[in-house]
């Protein structure tokens, strides 16, 4: 099996735990599941609809500041934006619209917009989503083709505790959650697109296309 992040050959059973597999790549150290213990489309979108985002959550939106506030530092007045991966309570696109951000939004559960496939974007927002991919190759390639040339890529992510940690950490328990970050994960997928890759804090990152 190749890796699903940077498709290097170089994978390893990384361990077993409550009956799923875990897979690690030895060159952008991702760990991911295998698609044995992948979920349907069916009961994906079921665990969705059980997450409580409402738009209005004052904690929900400041949560999700910790991307918008270092994101809107790199944009310029009035840059067109997506967010791709909204889930069902886009907090995200309200509150960049607020600020002047003209917003479209993408989800393939919720919102099924597909003119947005004909567009390119001044900036790109993920927050808690890529580590939904199944392919996440195949959608870094994706945004890369939405970005325009100098656009910028945010994501916010749960960044991998060390090995040792990984059997106890609860970001892993969520069953939809199957692919798991390193900061040395995004600078190969970086390396990879020609981005410039920044690690803005713990668990948000930001790409520059060039």
């Amino acid at each position: 099996m190749n890796c699903v992040v940077c498709e290097s050959n170089l994978v390893e059973v990384f361990d077993i735990i409550d009956q799923k597999k875990y897979l690690e790549c030895k060159v952008c150290l991702a760990k991911f599941l295998d698609k044995a213990n992948l979920l349907s489309p069916v009961e994906e979108k079921n665990h969705y609809l059980t997450h409580q985002n409402n738009i209005s959550d004052v904690r929900y939106r400041k949560f999700l500041s910790k991307l918008s506030i270092p994101l809107k530092t790199k944009l310029f007045k009035n840059a067109k934006g997506l967010d791709y991966g909204c889930g069902h309570g886009p907090a995200l696109v309200d509150m960049l619209r607020s600020e002047g951000f003209p917003m479209d939004l993408y989800d393939p559960f919720f919102f099924q917009n597909e003119f947005i496939f004909l567009k390119k974007y001044d900036f790109i927002s993920c927050t808690e989503t890529i580590e939904h991919f199944f392919k996440p190759s195949q959608e870094f390639n994706l945004l890369n083709l939405l970005l325009k040339e100098k656009g910028w890529l945010g994501l916010m992510t749960c960044f991998m505790p060390k090995n040792k940690f990984f059997k106890n950490w609860y970001y892993k328990n969520d069953p939809t959650h199957v692919v798991f970050y390193c900061e040395k994960t995004f600078e190969v997928i970086a390396q990879k697109r020609n981005w410039i890759c920044e690690i803005i804090s713990k668990d948000i990152v930001l790409f520059n296309k060039t």
